[in-house]
């Protein structure tokens, strides 16, 4: 994993709490989006500590620093800081729910397929799994090598896509091509992945979403079949973890987050045998 070259950006730094009461042994590993950091989930991630929980927010490689810290990663990197943080949650907690915002909640939707065991449950929010439309997006494999670097606006981000007034996610400005592109060759395998993951799984989405196609949490849900359970964020924009729903938010991944951690812990009751007639 390749290091960063240059200071972490004020308040992006990575988090957590140890847990505590009722709720300390059940972890929540809460991770930020493409280009962002954990400044975006750090109040979701505090009200969820302050109900007990043991909280994990961690920096993915490249992120929080500077865009060319981004250049020397992949999604490879940003998976493997993810799975890292994974474990050292699972070290100290029970029960272990993964979520993310945007890509932070594809990658906890990616992991959880190949650590199903481990978990108690998914939270993806504003999560992407569908191609990006437009000859740009389908362009961009070739066109990483042509133009390397390209504004965020280019790319498709919306700059701080919240309702809620004054929001800033301190994400980057540029966007390294062949970063991203690393991350949306990866979107076949994870949809093809979600058919075979027998996990709950909480898909929050925002209907009013300008970065990140509500169609992608309907393709989620669609391809989840039972084990997805659907909350729609009507007040707010791609940012819910810092928007208008973010009270709604953090009640629901609470209450989601102590049922499915419940559920896991009851015996499996097993069938009983055929008794021959007598």
């Amino acid at each position: 994993m390749r290091k960063n070259t240059r200071p972490i950006i004020a308040g992006a730094e990575p988090w957590s709490s140890p847990g505590a009461g009722e709720n300390g042994r059940i972890g929540i590993l809460l991770c930020h989006g493409f280009t962002g950091n954990p400044s975006s989930v750090r109040w979701l991630g505090e009200q969820l500590a302050a109900r007990g929980f043991a909280m994990e927010l961690p920096r993915l490689p490249g992120h929080g620093t500077h865009w060319l810290d981004m250049a020397k990663t992949s999604y490879d990197d940003w998976r493997a800081g993810f799975v890292a943080a994974l474990e050292e949650l699972k070290a100290r907690t029970d029960h272990v729910i993964v979520a993310g915002l945007s890509m932070g909640g594809t990658i906890a939707l990616d992991v959880a397929w190949e650590h199903e065991r481990d978990l108690a449950g998914v939270v993806a929010i504003n999560a992407t799994v569908l191609e990006r439309d437009g000859l740009l997006a389908k362009l961009a494999p070739v066109l990483q090598y042509i133009v390397p670097i390209a504004p965020a606006k280019a790319a498709g981000l919306v700059e701080n896509d919240a309702a809620r007034a004054g929001v800033d996610e301190k994400a980057y400005a540029f966007v390294p091509a062949a970063a991203g592109n690393s991350f949306l060759s990866q979107l076949a395998r994870v949809r093809r992945q979600l058919t075979q993951l027998h996990l709950p799984v909480l898909v929050a989405y925002s209907p009013q979403d300008h970065s990140v196609p509500p169609a992608n949490s309907r393709a989620i849900l669609d391809l989840l079949g039972s084990w997805g359970e659907e909350l729609a964020l009507p007040r707010s924009y791609h940012l819910a973890t810092m928007d208008l729903d973010r009270e709604l938010l953090e009640e629901r991944i609470a209450e989601f987050a102590r049922r499915v951690s419940q559920e896991r812990q009851k015996p499996r009751v097993e069938a009983a045998p055929d008794q021959a007639s007598g």
